[in-house]
């Protein structure tokens, strides 16, 4: 598959979501970016904005396999990644899946576990795998966890530690949707005969793992990579800062760069493709000092100053490929 298209068939899933779903644009967009470059999407937003609908209509829309997993304080691991049962008629132990065995997986309100469920997942956003009972058992392909969690609530929850969030590629938020757009589902509120948004499929598995091979053909500059290396070199030396950006995070925004890239159809990564990424997959791995905390310092705020501070490269596209001015 080549840029032209993937975008088309990004253009369709966008569209495909954007029937089922009251969402921003640019908030589709990133689910999308994430699920292009084979990463896990972090949602952090109030109760009845739509993370549930929004994981299931992209599920769908991509042909994936979905599942729902209700995190709450007294879930364990295996009812996440599945267990051994024995069977009477064969006489042994066989190993049954979890719901963790599904494309795309929804972890409802992922804070609300105790950590030893919450690293459950750990293994699996990470190598793609579960072990169970030191059995190591394959997910399927492509796999992608969007989890969701309450910014509000304070009790009963326990915060992700730091090791987990940096196994998302994006944390973002949905918002509230504008007025014209509220009005809308009020609208269709009171036909109480309408059917539940539905959503189409687009894709299939095998077409997902094309479009999601397509980033690695997309160019990228020296200037550019040296744009991102500022970037994340300035998160570490920032001194409102105690644990800036790892290696492993200046590869993310890499990767959301180039799958951005492919969102707007083009087969090299400009800077604007940085920026508008570095937001959602930079903010949430920066771990602040005390004072900052104190002062209320938001990392997102952090980061604006960061990305303000570091001179960005012009780079302009001549025949198809990407030139750097100055």
């Amino acid at each position: 598959m080549d840029v032209p298209k993937a975008r088309t068939e990004c253009d369709e899933v966008l569209q495909t979501v954007s029937a089922a779903v009251v969402a921003d644009q640019s908030f589709l967009e990133t689910v999308l970016t994430a699920v292009l470059s084979r990463g896990h999407v972090l949602i952090e937003d109030v109760p009845g904005t739509g993370k549930t609908l929004t994981a299931r209509s992209f599920a769908d829309a991509l042909g994936l396999s979905f599942s729902r997993i209700q995190f709450t304080p007294d879930l364990l691991p295996a009812d996440i990644t599945g267990t051994h049962i024995f069977r009477e008629d064969g006489e042994e132990f066989v190993f049954s899946e979890g719901p963790v065995f599904a494309n795309f997986v929804l972890a409802d309100e992922i804070n609300r576990a105790p950590p030893k469920t919450q690293a459950a997942l750990l293994e699996a956003m990470a190598e793609g795998q579960v072990t169970v009972d030191g059995d190591t058992h394959d997910l399927p392909e492509p796999f992608v966890v969007v989890a969701t969690q309450n910014p509000v609530e304070s009790e009963g929850v326990f915060p992700l530690p730091a090791a987990q969030k940096d196994r998302f590629l994006v944390k973002t938020a949905m918002g509230y949707p504008d007025a014209a757009a509220e009005q809308g589902l009020l609208r269709a509120r009171t036909r109480r005969d309408a059917p539940t948004p539905s959503t189409d499929t687009a894709l299939d598995p095998d077409g997902v793992r094309a479009l999601q091979a397509v980033p690695e053909t997309v160019t990228v500059d020296d200037d550019i990579l040296g744009y991102i290396v500022d970037i994340v070199g300035r998160t570490r030396s920032d001194p409102r800062v105690e644990v800036g950006v790892s290696p492993r995070g200046s590869q993310r925004l890499l990767e959301a760069a180039r799958a951005r890239a492919v969102v707007e159809g083009r087969g090299y990564v400009r800077p604007v493709d940085v920026t508008t990424v570095a937001p959602p997959v930079l903010a949430h791995r920066l771990v602040r000092t005390t004072d900052a905390t104190v002062d209320g310092t938001a990392t997102a705020d952090i980061l604006d100053d960061v990305l303000d501070a570091v001179p960005v490269p012009t780079v302009a596209a001549e025949d198809g490929e990407a030139t750097v001015e100055g």
